[in-house]
């Protein structure tokens, strides 16, 4: 043993902190609570609808009597936070279910407010599931137009803080959207509610579930002309520093596992909250994986989320929060 050539050995031997499950728990460097998770939820119209995700098993579309169930729930697991996308009763070119004061997702917000007045109740901004062709802007002659779709955005992100919205979450990737909202939300006088800016949003494989679960799918071509490339990391950093100056207050890295790098590389260079989001699909493939008997789902939840906050994450959005935090609760 003394002939191994490792500096400081035998005197020094990390093992000796490895030894028992108590040491482990002691000198454990990275520690999620269930204070870190926002869990998204799936609004749609109707009653009593609670409609099984095929490609997310546990999660749920669900009308506003059983959000409320949900919310309560949550908040018995100590999960303090939803991100709510609505799913609306019809769409249009426009999206003009998005800005309707008795939308979908402004019912439900109102509703869980006044029930459950002390969750954070997060905002998806986003046209995507309101547009009859699927994407997150307006569109003319094919073309994904910018500023229209901002002015749009930013009017939505309005009717959700006046439903009562803590935050609001606009997830478009168009440019210079952080700012309109935040100059709309300050001139109605909601100059307290923050943003939470989707700013480092990739054009990812990894979305395909989600788009199920929200019937947002585009009708034709894809979303590579406003979402980022998968190559891109100093790109995240410019995106997230524009955010940033319009005024976001959290910022965001989407995926999460895929863009580990980025989230640390956003945590290491800017001093404000920093969330990521584990999304559908990386939910879906442990889910299918433990249910195959590949993997102990519960271990690799665990060690997934792990590595997110360990990562940088101040928040992570995820649909295993009410699993982990069960976990954690042990």
């Amino acid at each position: 043993m003394n002939n191994i050539n490792f500096p400081g050995f035998p005197l020094s031997r990390p093992r000796r902190l490895r030894r028992t499950a108590a040491l482990r728990d002691m000198f454990r460097e990275t520690r999620l609570a269930t204070s870190d998770f926002i869990y998204p939820v799936f609004v749609t119209g109707g009653e009593r609808i609670k409609r099984q995700i095929d490609a997310m098993p546990g999660i749920f579309q669900l009308s506003i009597d059983n959000v409320l169930h949900e919310c309560d729930q949550l908040l018995s697991l100590g999960i303090n936070s939803i991100l709510l996308f609505g799913i609306p009763p019809q769409k249009d070119d426009s999206g003009s279910e998005a800005i309707a004061s008795d939308g979908i997702v402004q019912a439900a917000i109102n509703s869980i407010k006044r029930r459950f007045p002390e969750l954070v109740v997060v905002s998806d901004v986003c046209l995507c599931a309101y547009t009859s062709h699927g994407h997150c802007g307006l569109v003319r002659d094919g073309e994904i137009l910018n500023d229209e779709s901002v002015e749009l955005i930013a009017k939505q992100a309005l009717t959700h803080v006046q439903s009562g919205a803590d935050i609001v979450a606009p997830s478009d990737m168009m440019d210079g959207r952080v700012g309109a909202i935040r100059g709309k939300l300050d001139e109605a006088g909601f100059a307290n509610t923050p943003i939470m800016a989707y700013s480092a949003k990739y054009a990812s494989s990894f979305y395909g579930p989600f788009r199920e679960a929200a019937e947002s799918a585009p009708q034709f071509g894809d979303r590579r002309s406003y979402q980022m490339d998968h190559g891109n990391a100093d790109e995240a950093l410019r995106e997230i520093a524009f955010d940033i100056q319009e005024g976001a207050d959290i910022v965001m890295v989407k995926p999460a596992l895929a863009y580990l790098d980025v989230i640390r590389r956003a945590k290491v260079e800017f001093n404000i909250p920093l969330a990521a989001y584990n999304v559908s699909g990386e939910y879906s493939m442990i889910k299918a994986a433990a249910e195959r008997g590949w993997i102990d789902g519960h271990a690799a939840m665990m060690e997934t989320l792990t590595s997110i906050k360990r990562a940088g994450a101040d928040l992570i959005i995820t649909y295993f929060a009410k699993e982990a935090a069960a976990e954690l609760a042990k």
